[in-house]
């Protein structure tokens, strides 16, 4: 079991335990955390899912695709770290990540 800080839209602070598998969104999702969030289902296609990550752990993570990047280009809310969560796979290394989700734009 991993734990990540996750601070909502509403900035309250949630921690949430969940295994080391499938991906970030849908720990977030399946926590009931956010309305509105991760549209699409993961498809990498809304940006719906768009978090903002604790800078510490993007080495962490694997590079973003071409098609993440092009998502984030057109938020308002995009930051050196933000990422779509529905391509960030979960693994051990990221127990304790902390991270934010966007505005909505």
């Amino acid at each position: 079991m991993i734990t990540l800080k996750v601070r909502d839209r509403a900035d309250a602070d949630h921690a949430i335990e969940t295994s080391a598998d499938g991906t970030l969104m849908e720990a977030i999702r399946d926590a009931g955390i956010a309305d509105d969030f991760a549209l699409c289902g993961g498809n990498c296609s809304c940006a719906t899912c768009h978090v903002v990550i604790d800078p510490a752990f993007m080495q962490k993570l694997d590079a973003a695709s071409s098609d993440e990047e092009e998502l984030l280009e057109g938020s308002s809310e995009r930051q050196k770290s933000s990422r779509l969560s529905c391509q960030v796979a979960l693994t051990g290394e990221l127990d304790g990540m902390q991270l934010h989700i966007a505005q909505a734009d």
